[in-house]
């Protein structure tokens, strides 16, 4: 059983940064894709950014492109997501997933986490 857990949310001012890690079990951690979503209350789970396996390409909604920044170590079994300039609408509950392939869609994601609650306060 796979088990993602994810860390580093919290309340931080519009415009300030944060950075959130996700950390998995297993040693096939580097065969996988990793993603990161987000779900605002009353609001679908959307997509956020993802990487391959090897994390040569990375994706990013345009909503997050220039500002965010998805990385993973994979001698540590860590996905990142360093999150600058954020802004009120991005409070939401942050996930990491992990896939077969750096999708958008939740359903190409197999296991994810129990999510971080990043607040954005403007």
């Amino acid at each position: 059983q796979v088990q993602l857990v994810e860390s580093g949310g919290g309340l931080v001012q519009a415009g300030g940064s944060l950075r959130l890690s996700c950390a998995a079990s297993g040693r096939t951690f580097s065969r996988y894709s990793m993603g990161w979503f987000r779900q605002a209350p009353g609001k679908e789970r959307e997509f956020v950014a993802a990487t391959t396996c090897s994390g040569g390409r990375l994706y990013y909604a345009d909503s997050v492109k220039g500002r965010f920044t998805i990385s993973r170590d994979n001698d540590k079994n860590t996905v990142y997501l360093q999150m600058n300039s954020l802004k009120p609408e991005e409070t939401a509950v942050y996930y990491c997933g992990r896939g077969r392939v750096p999708a958008k869609y939740v359903d190409e994601y197999e296991y994810w986490g129990q999510g971080t609650q990043v607040t954005v306060s403007s």
